[in-house]
C-alpha cells in the first residue's frame, strides 16, 4: 500500500474554494488580552467593519476596498472595545469590528454587502474574503456568547478576541466551529444530487448536513444520505474543506460509494434524483437541456462535483 501523503498535489483542493484564501499570521500563541488595543495604536492598522451580516466596502479608483484604515473608521462609529485582532499582514495589523453607524447613512462611496454576495461576486480579492470569513464567523460567535453558560453572568472578551471570560465564575469560552458533512454520493458513471426548497431555480447540488457529537465524519456522511436519499453508501474518502460563515461552520467535502440505488427522499428536500456524467458536464458548462445548473464556483459543492465528472 502506498502512502498517500506523498501522492497528494502540491496544492490542496481546499485551496481553491470559496472563503478559503486568507493569508493572515494568526500569531494565536502571541495573543494577549491587550492584543487589540495594542494593534488599534499602531497607525499601520486596518479594519474591517460589520453591521447586520454585511461588510462595509468603500469603492475607491473602480474597485471595492473591505480595509479602513483608523483614520477613516470614526465616520462609521465601531464598537472599538468589541474589536477582534484577527492577526498580521505584511501591512500591519488587521482587525474587524462592528459599525455603529446605520447602513442608511452610508456615504454614497461605501456599500454594505452580504457576505455571500462578496464571495460569489468576487467582490473584493481572495485573500480579503478569507479574512471576512473568519472576521464574520467571530464577531458572529460574539454576538451569542455574551452570557456565561455555566453561571449566566455577563462575560468579557479576551486574548484579542479569541475568548471569552467570565470574571463571576472564571470559566473560559473560545470560539466554535459547527463542523458540517457535505457529501457527493457517486457509482461509477452516475451521481447523486438533491434540491432544497430554497436553492435557485434549478439548481442542484450535493446533500450535507451537520455532524453530531461522538460522529465521525465518515459515519456522518453515511447517515445523513441514509436519512435525506435513503442511499446506503459504503466508502467514503476526504476531499477538501470550506470555512463558511453562517454563522461559524466548516463545510467538510467527501465522497461516498453507493451501495443502492433506489431514492426513499426525505422531507428536508424537494427532490433528489441521480445525474449521469455526461449530463453533469452539461450541468457545469452551462447548457444542460433541462436547465439544471449546480452551485456557483464558491461553493465547496461545485468543486466535489466538478472533480468526479472530470476524472
Amino acid at each position: 500500500m502506498t502512502f498517500r501523503l506523498f501522492d497528494a498535489p502540491e496544492r490542496e483542493a481546499s485551496q481553491f474554494v470559496g472563503f478559503a484564501g486568507n493569508l493572515i499570521d494568526r500569531q494565536s500563541e502571541h495573543r494577549s488580552d491587550d492584543s487589540a488595543s495594542k494593534a488599534l495604536a499602531d497607525p499601520t492598522a486596518r479594519l474591517m467593519l460589520v453591521r447586520d451580516g454585511r461588510l462595509f466596502l468603500k469603492l475607491a479608483d473602480g474597485a471595492f476596498d473591505g480595509y479602513f484604515s483608523t483614520d477613516e473608521i470614526p465616520a462609521f462609529s465601531p464598537v472599538l472595545d468589541q474589536a477582534i485582532l484577527l492577526g498580521f499582514s505584511e501591512a500591519g495589523p488587521v482587525l474587524a469590528a462592528p459599525a455603529g453607524l446605520d447602513i442608511e447613512q452610508l456615504p454614497e462611496t461605501v456599500k454594505a454587502i452580504d457576505y455571500r454576495s462578496i464571495n460569489m461576486q468576487g467582490l473584493i480579492d481572495p485573500s480579503a474574503v478569507g479574512a471576512m470569513a473568519q472576521a464574520a464567523a467571530l464577531l458572529a460567535w460574539h454576538s451569542t456568547h455574551k452570557f456565561c453558560g455555566r453561571c449566566g453572568h455577563e462575560t468579557e472578551m479576551r486574548a484579542g478576541g479569541y475568548k471569552r471570560h467570565c470574571p463571576n465564575c472564571n470559566a473560559e469560552h473560545f470560539p466554535r466551529t459547527d463542523p458540517v458533512a457535505i457529501m457527493l454520493t457517486v457509482t461509477p458513471e452516475k451521481c447523486l444530487l438533491g434540491r432544497s426548497r430554497h436553492f435557485a431555480p434549478g439548481m442542484y447540488s450535493a446533500l450535507a448536513g451537520f455532524i453530531e457529537p461522538g460522529e465521525t465524519i465518515e459515519a456522518a456522511v453515511r447517515r445523513e444520505t441514509l436519512e435525506e436519499a435513503g442511499i446506503r453508501l459504503g466508502r467514503v474518502v476526504y476531499h477538501a474543506s470550506q470555512p463558511w460563515p453562517f454563522p461559524y461552520s466548516l463545510m467538510i467535502g467527501c465522497f461516498g460509494e453507493a451501495l443502492n440505488e433506489d431514492i426513499r427522499i426525505d422531507a428536508e428536500l424537494e427532490d433528489c434524483r441521480w445525474f449521469s456524467r455526461d449530463e453533469v458536464r452539461d450541468m457545469l458548462a452551462g447548457n444542460h437541456a433541462g436547465g439544471v445548473v449546480v452551485p456557483p464556483k464558491s461553493a465547496i459543492a461545485h468543486h466535489l462535483i466538478r472533480a468526479w465528472a472530470e476524472s
